[in-house]
């Protein structure tokens, strides 16, 4: 826990060094984007593919460590859907603030999407299993019902004499 919880310290760091940080060489560069799709095509044919990989791939690896993160740090966030749920909505709060606050910086939809998809990507191949390595699921009352034997540990079935 400790280990995630420095990491979340250091991401966010990073986080808002990359995404907080005045652009002043995109100033001139920048609008919004509240269509989805239009600055990833924008990227994949107005750029060199260099630059395409390094905006594109950036995005999705920037959304990674949450998918990776918040099942170890967040129990209650365990799960594809609540980690999807949870990376949007912080996501987009980062990207509006980009948006309001920050100069040569703009809200961007497709951001918040390719975040998300890493976040997703970062759960399915570390986050699920690393969450249950550390908080193991619980027993909730409706499992009385559906209760399994373990393997091996089997009722004695009566024998005829």
């Amino acid at each position: 826990m400790v280990i995630a919880l420095v990491g979340t310290i250091l991401f966010g760091l990073v986080l808002a060094r990359l995404t907080l940080e005045p652009s002043a060489a995109s100033a001139a560069l920048v609008h919004s984007n509240l269509r989805p799709g239009r600055s990833i095509s924008a990227y994949l044919d107005g750029t060199s593919t260099i630059e395409a990989v390094r905006q594109l791939g950036g995005n999705l690896l920037l959304g990674l460590p949450f998918g990776v993160l918040l099942p170890v740090l967040l129990p209650p966030a365990r799960g594809l859907l609540r980690v999807g749920a949870v990376t949007v909505c912080l996501m987009t709060l980062v990207e509006l603030i980009q948006g309001a606050l920050v100069t040569g910086r703009v809200f961007d939809i497709d951001d918040v999407i390719l975040n998300t998809a890493g976040a997703l990507l970062g759960y399915l191949l570390i986050g699920r299993r690393l969450g249950r390595a550390v908080h193991p699921r619980r027993r909730h009352w409706w499992h009385r019902w559906t209760r399994r034997q373990p393997p091996g540990l089997r009722e004695a079935e009566p024998r005829d004499s």
